[in-house]
């Protein structure tokens, strides 16, 4: 079947606008408050404890800036080793690097896609020192947050929750963003909301917000003049930033239900085919379903090889591979994205400690069996996964295409 390009770019996830944002805007604007003071960062923590059931939070200027805050407050210094999500993106694990820290990376289970308990637990067994975990909930999908948390509290760990990814997603009927002592959102241009940039560092400790809120306005003293004691950071979320966010919360609990439509559309757009979606466990999460995922059977993967930044497959009939599927949504004006790279597999990180679940590190001679082979998990969800366009703006009738497109590279 020949499809024409869709005249309009069908996006993975891009920015979805619906005019309360420019009243707040303009509101930041009329009243001359500019710059990190405001309403709008007033409304938009206020608004956030609310949805989210925290006690306080910190508008800043990036998640990652949120991340690096939290690494702060758990006390990371040169050297210490730090338990990280193999699975994410690189943002996670980078704020732990500026505080001297050493990621070790922990690989992830196939129930959902992230940090794998059980290897976590092994972590322990082999680095029984560490006291720091940060662990991110891939795609919107939460972790298994209260086993993580209970081994975290077993081995007197802090627990850092990146939750950059799943703002309005439900663990046992628990918002995420609340399981970690210090956890993170983001409001960057692709989140199931945003501000075009910023994001926020979750926790219930006054003590630690009060901190993180002088650290990231440049750690200035209660004095007459500008006094600093400490290293600070230009960290704060800017009023107007924070204007596009509070106009967006409104609509986060649309946004959620327009991502878990596609999602579903997929699911049985696809149902004969050999793939399946990314995974949750229905009885105990709730996704916010920001980006929708599907993995191929391994029996209907075409031959691939990847390089470092470069790939060649082999077409074959009835069998496809995510890059022959992504160029097909480029070649009809439609976005897709491979699965994130793993941290240990990522040149910067090649030397750093990777756990698999037998507990004895690299290399798929440590790896574990899965059924009759022997397995890294996080390089086969990557060597087999991509992720769709989800985006909230793509029409019913555009993804019914979407979907014939990715079933004809199976032909």
């Amino acid at each position: 079947m020949e499809f024409k390009p869709f005249e309009k770019k069908i996006w993975l996830s891009s920015p979805t606008m619906h005019g309360d944002e420019i009243r707040y805007i303009h509101e930041a604007y009329e009243t001359n408050w500019m710059s990190t003071v405001g309403q709008n960062i007033n409304e938009v923590e206020r608004k956030t404890c609310e949805y989210i059931g925290c006690k306080y939070s910190v508008a800043l200027s990036a998640g990652t800036a949120a991340l690096h805050l939290a690494m702060k407050l758990a006390g990371i210094k040169s050297g210490d080793y730090v338990f990280c999500s193999d699975m994410t993106f690189s943002a996670t694990v980078n704020p732990v690097t500026y505080e001297g820290g050493v990621p070790i990376f922990i690989d992830s289970e196939y129930e959902t896609w992230n940090m794998d308990p059980k290897t976590l637990e092994k972590a322990f067994e082999l680095y029984p020192d560490v006291k720091v975990v940060v662990v991110a909930n891939l795609y919107g999908t939460p972790s298994k947050l209260d086993e993580i948390r209970a081994i975290c509290d077993k081995h007197n760990a802090v627990l850092i929750e990146d939750a950059a990814e799943s703002l309005g997603a439900v663990y046992k009927g628990r918002q995420t963003g609340t399981f970690g002592d210090y956890n993170v959102i983001s409001f960057n241009g692709n989140k199931i909301i945003t501000g075009s940039a910023g994001g926020m560092l979750l926790t219930d400790s006054l003590e630690a917000a009060n901190k993180a809120r002088k650290w990231s306005t440049q750690s200035r003293e209660n004095a007459p003049w500008y006094q600093h004691e400490e290293i600070g950071y230009n960290y704060r979320m800017s009023n107007v930033i924070a204007g596009v966010v509070r106009g967006q919360y409104g609509y986060l609990d649309e946004h959620i239900a327009q991502k878990k439509a596609i999602y579903y559309r997929y699911k049985e757009g696809f149902k004969d085919l050999p793939v399946s979606m990314n995974p949750f466990i229905e009885e105990e999460m709730e996704p916010n379903f920001w980006l929708s995922c599907l993995i191929i059977d391994k029996e209907a993967m075409c031959r691939q090889v990847r390089g470092e930044d470069d790939v060649l497959y082999v077409s074959e009939a009835g069998k496809s591979c995510p890059t022959e599927i992504l160029e097909a949504l480029v070649k009809y004006n439609a976005e897709g994205r491979p699965i994130w790279k793993p941290m240990h597999m990522q040149p910067i990180f090649r030397m750093n400690p990777f756990i698999t679940k037998d507990g004895n590190g690299r290399g798929l001679s440590n790896a574990y069996i899965h059924g009759n082979e022997t397995v890294i998990v996080d390089e086969d969800i990557f060597e087999r996964g991509l992720c769709l366009p989800s985006d909230n703006k793509m029409t019913a009738e555009e993804q019914d295409i979407i979907i014939e497109i990715i079933r004809e590279c199976f032909q």
